[in-house]
């Protein structure tokens, strides 16, 4: 983003020759103070991406934390102290939700970033609707996979796994759910409960973990329930908690899970889980996959493993996303705008489009000669 700024922000010159005389250019403007409301997951990371593309913009910037990561918003301040900007141009605020909403409401503020749940954004646009002012919402998602009849499928397994229960699926664009072409389906079925069964689940201190808690036993029961729940419609669990005896109720310790028999029915293929389970389903054909990674409330990301490009475009056209990934996947590319469809959220950050949505255009037209 800052080596992009200089260009991205540049005066908009107006050319046109059929204008002699005049001098026509827009200018992006900074919008003012930006309140940028974090989450936890990824607590320096997030936080990044809207601080340091609103700071180049010309904004400062008031940083609230989640209240499980608060001391990442004060290093921030320390780091930025350190590096020599100037005083208040950043700043970070411990708040409660009620001190949030009234900070939200507060005048002076010009731009909400917001990442988080449903639920939250919708908190969040209302208390700025008492406002003439825009918000910036990532509220997560339930992204789906494709795995395609010509897909390479050990490279695939490899990468869904890892998509799936990497940070224990506490990702916004981890993989949610997955769609295999019955073709492929029983090989990738196998190969895909065969790695997830060599995960480590441990302190995340151990150098031999590869799967750590969840981060709190709250998310790790509301997990739970959807998997219980989803058992008792049908589906069908491959992974044996017993293998991962770290694994408790009633602690965030909980083991992957990889769930066959499902459909979308069940709370497990269409709600956020945020968790260590994946739902797989077999499917015919392109046009059913279509339908069903489409069959959401949500679209932040979504991907599809083949290797016809061609067919990855044609089908990307028609899924609705902001991000569309071809043989890869939970990945974030700061040189595309990073958006979401529906109820995944609205704003765009990162990229050069990402300084649109943290100015605003001024337009100078000056008249050169007056007689």
């Amino acid at each position: 983003m800052t080596s992009i700024a200089e260009e991205g922000l540049k005066d908009v010159e107006i050319t046109d020759s059929d204008k002699p005389g005049f001098k026509r250019f827009i200018r992006k403007e900074p919008l003012g103070p930006i309140l940028i409301i974090a989450a936890w997951n990824y607590p320096y990371l997030i936080s990044i991406n809207g601080v340091v593309p609103a700071l180049l913009a010309g904004n400062t910037v008031i940083l609230k934390q989640s209240s499980q990561t608060p001391l990442c918003a004060e290093r921030f301040a320390e780091a930025f102290k350190e590096a020599g900007l100037p005083d208040n141009v950043f700043q970070f605020l411990h708040m409660s939700h009620i001190d949030t909403e009234k900070a939200i409401k507060n005048p002076l503020i010009a731009y909400i970033n917001f990442t988080g749940s449903v639920e939250g954004g919708r908190e969040i646009q209302k208390a700025a609707s008492t406002k003439f002012i825009a918000t910036g919402l990532e509220l997560g998602g339930k992204d789906p996979a494709y795995v395609r009849h010509d897909a390479d499928i050990d490279y695939t397994v490899e990468q869904l796994v890892d998509g799936s229960f990497f940070n224990s699926g506490q990702c916004c664009c981890a993989i949610e759910r997955i769609y295999v072409h019955e073709k492929v389906y029983e090989e990738f079925i196998q190969k895909f409960v065969d790695l997830t069964k060599q995960y480590k689940l441990g302190d995340p201190l151990n150098p031999d973990t590869t799967l750590g808690p969840m981060v709190r036993t709250k998310a790790a029961e509301f997990v739970r329930n959807q998997i219980e729940e989803a058992v008792n419609q049908g589906a069908k669990p491959l992974i044996e908690t017993a293998l991962f005896p770290q694994d408790k109720k009633q602690t965030p310790y909980m083991a992957p899970q990889v769930l066959v028999n499902v459909n979308h029915s069940m709370r497990v293929m269409t709600e956020e889980s945020f968790g260590p389970v994946i739902g797989i389903m077999k499917v015919s054909s392109d046009e059913e996959a279509i339908r069903l990674m489409n069959d959401s409330e949500f679209g932040l990301t979504a991907s599809i493993w083949t290797k016809d490009p061609d067919a990855a475009v044609a089908i990307g056209n028609e899924i609705d996303t902001g991000t569309w990934f071809m043989n890869r996947c939970d990945y974030l590319d700061p040189a595309l705008a990073w958006v979401g469809v529906k109820n995944s959220g609205r704003g765009c950050t990162l990229s050069k489009f990402g300084f649109d949505y943290l100015t605003r255009p001024k337009s100078f037209h000056l008249k050169l000669v007056t007689k």
